[in-house]
C-alpha cells in the first residue's frame, strides 16, 4: 500500500476505506493537471491518466460508484467519461457539496460511504463532508486543508488511481 502524508498525518482507518461505495471526484487539477488547451477554432484539449482510467474501469467492475463533478462543462470530459463508462457525470455545476449530496441521496448512501477528491476552494466543503476527503500536492490550501488524505502522486499522473488502489485493497473478496 502506498504510505499517506496527508495535512493531518493521521491514517485512515481500513474500516473507512471499506464502506466506501462513490468516489467522486473533480476533473480539472484531478484528473488532469489543470491545463486546459483552447485551439484556435475553439476546440479544447485535455491530458487524462491511463493509469486513472485503469483505476475507475477497476472501481466500476467491482460496483464502486464512480462520480465526475466539474465546474464547467467540457466535450472533452464527455467523450473521457464516456470512454470510461462513468456512470455519473455532472457538469457546469461549481457548488460540489450540494451535487455530491444531491448524488449520494438519489443513491441512497450516507457521507461515510463517499470519498470526494478536489483541488480547488470550491472543492473544500464537499471534502469536507465526504467520509473520506481527498486532494493532491499542488493543490489549493482550502482543499489541502479539508482533506483527511494527500495523494503521493500528482493530479492527472496516477492519484486517483492511487485512492483507487486504497478502495480496493479494502474491499471484501
Amino acid at each position: 500500500m502506498i504510505a499517506m502524508n496527508p495535512p493531518s498525518s493521521v491514517p485512515i482507518p481500513p474500516a473507512d476505506w471499506a464502506a466506501i461505495q462513490l468516489f467522486a471526484m473533480d476533473v480539472d487539477g484531478v484528473l488532469t493537471d489543470g491545463t486546459v488547451q483552447i485551439c484556435s477554432d475553439g476546440a479544447e484539449t485535455k491530458t487524462f491518466s491511463i493509469l486513472d482510467g485503469m483505476g475507475i474501469v477497476r472501481l466500476n467492475r467491482v460496483g464502486i460508484a464512480v462520480a465526475w463533478i466539474s465546474g464547467r462543462p467540457s466535450e472533452a470530459t464527455t467523450r473521457r467519461a464516456q470512454e470510461l463508462k462513468v456512470p455519473h457525470l455532472i457538469q457546469g455545476r461549481t457548488d460540489k457539496l450540494a451535487a455530491l449530496q444531491e448524488l449520494a441521496g438519489r443513491l441512497k448512501l450516507e457521507a461515510r460511504q463517499c470519498v470526494y477528491m478536489g483541488d480547488d476552494d470550491i472543492d473544500a466543503p464537499a471534502i469536507a463532508w465526504a467520509g473520506v476527503g481527498v486532494s493532491v500536492p499542488g493543490a489549493m490550501p482550502a482543499a489541502q486543508a479539508s482533506a483527511r488524505y494527500l495523494t503521493q502522486r500528482q493530479a492527472g499522473r496516477g492519484a486517483v488511481r492511487e485512492i483507487c488502489e486504497h478502495i480496493l485493497a479494502h474491499r471484501d473478496p
